[in-house]
């Protein structure tokens, strides 16, 4: 593509000039590629610029003021959505329904149920976040939850190519904030909640809402649909904010005022839930425990409807829903038929959701594993030292990506809080001793690395799956039983 039309004012550039390619990284420039020299927190872009144009860069993007290196270059006050402007011109097709979710927990759940309802409903249908990019077909793995914008609209126009009409979307905050998603023609946005998360980034609560509020006051077209999550105060703020955008809001949940659940039943491995839609009564067996899961459900039932689905089929969906990788996984159970389950609860309150929706479900003691990331919010170790001692039997304290951090520390400071939990520090070995001490009617819940297959110490990625791990154990208990 030519260089000219990429911009918007194309005044003073070369018209000849062919791009070949877009990038953030000066070690994926090739020959004929744009480099986006864009500062960023622990690196700045523009320290790269010798090295892209000697791989091949022929054009700079960078922010103005930058010395130019003897190839055109294109200053601007926003690089960062200059390329993501780029990055919509360079790959043009979209999926004609793109629905936006953000929120702190349950946007992996969401939108993978959300993109079951619309195939069970025979829409053509993906979703694309934490887990990746999945499709009837199968999951394609991505390395943020909101991908940079060159390989987000990389996938957006590949998955246009493959004739998929409907995408729910994960928006995150650090995407949002990043100007990941600008350019992206959303039609449909949604909210789960907001929760203690990502303040090593977020200075509190309030940057954190104004950083998801961008999603509807920035990206969300003018009178577009809008499904949230009203429980909470959260909830109910970002709802009102939605009003006052002009979105037309549906408001979900035990506090919904069109999608209201009314009553959770639970069963052994499913739940009965009673909802009010638009004041008629439904009832319908879901097929997954723990109400954090009938709320995602819920929330991705209202999104669905307000594109399209007829209200019985989003019905008859519901209730063939199947789990999503690594969000309260059953990966299997003792020969006393004690489940194990895997979850991706890494902040207080999706531990503490975590926790009291496995409890109606458990006839014994629930047992749980984790840790804290290192290089991450320290605010947030103590708080969930606290949770997991309140509402879980038998503790474990063990490492999670510990990265540059000493994993001592990150346990000490989770231990304060958990008086009585156990330490051990290899992960493998705390979720043996988890398996190991079950008893017919407990339930072990590994948490807070979820679909994650690696272990972060340092700068080394080692392979390691919760899930893979406790299935081994499982079934070497089984073999020696």
């Amino acid at each position: 593509m030519k260089l000219a039309q990429l911009v918007t004012d194309p005044k003073s550039l070369p018209a000849d000039l062919n791009i070949t390619g877009l990038t953030a990284d000066s070690r994926q420039v090739k020959p004929g590629f744009l480099f986006a020299a864009i500062p960023g927190v622990a690196m700045d872009g523009r320290d790269f610029i010798p090295s892209a144009v000697k791989n091949g860069a022929i054009a700079i993007l960078a922010p103005a003021g930058t010395p130019n290196p003897g190839v055109p270059m294109l200053e601007c006050d926003n690089p960062r959505h200059d390329l993501a402007m780029m990055a919509a011109r360079f790959y043009p097709r979209q999926p004609k329904t793109i629905i936006a979710v953000t929120g702190t927990n349950g946007k992996s759940s969401t939108v993978e149920f959300l993109r079951q309802i619309w195939s069970f409903a025979g829409r053509s249908a993906a979703c694309l976040g934490t887990l990746g990019v999945t499709t009837d077909k199968g999951l394609i793995p991505l390395h943020h939850t909101t991908p940079d914008p060159v390989s987000l609209h990389h996938a957006l126009d590949a998955l246009a190519r493959d004739e998929i009409t409907h995408l729910a979307l994960e928006a995150s905050s650090h995407g949002l904030e990043q100007s990941r998603l600008d350019g992206v023609r959303i039609t449909q946005t949604g909210f789960t909640n907001l929760s203690q998360d990502h303040f090593d980034y977020h200075d509190g609560f309030e940057p954190y809402f104004a950083a998801k509020a961008r999603l509807f006051e920035g990206l969300a077209p003018g009178g577009s649909s809008a499904a949230i999550l009203a429980d909470g105060p959260w909830g109910t703020r970002m709802a009102k904010l939605c009003r006052d955008q002009g979105l037309d809001v549906l408001s979900v949940g035990w506090q919904g005022e069109d999608i209201q659940l009314c009553e959770l039943h639970p069963l052994a491995k499913s739940q009965t839930l009673t909802l009010s839609i638009s004041g008629a009564l439904h009832s319908v067996e879901l097929p997954l425990a723990g109400e954090f899961q009938a709320l995602n459900a819920i929330l991705a039932l209202g999104l669905a409807l307000q594109s399209g689905v007829v209200l019985d089929v989003a019905l008859d969906a519901l209730r063939n829903l199947h789990g999503v990788r690594g969000r309260m996984e059953a990966v299997g159970a003792t020969q006393g038929d004690a489940p194990v389950f895997v979850d991706f609860a890494h902040t207080p309150d999706g531990l503490d959701k975590l926790l009291r929706a496995l409890r109606p479900h458990t006839v014994g003691d629930i047992h749980l594993v984790f840790g804290c990331g290192g290089d991450r919010d320290p605010l947030k170790r103590p708080k969930m030292g606290k949770i997991a001692t309140e509402l879980a039997d038998h503790v474990i304290v063990t490492d999670d990506n510990p990265r540059h951090e000493d994993p001592a520390l990150v346990r000490a400071a989770i231990l304060q809080a958990c008086p009585g939990a156990v330490e051990i520090a290899d992960r493998k070995a705390a979720i043996e001793a988890g398996i190991l001490v079950l008893k017919k009617g407990d339930a072990l819940v590994i948490a807070g690395k979820g679909h994650e297959s690696g272990q972060i110490v340092g700068d080394q990625r080692i392979p390691f799956d919760d899930a893979d791990i406790a299935r081994a154990i499982l079934a070497g208990t089984a073999g020696a039983s």
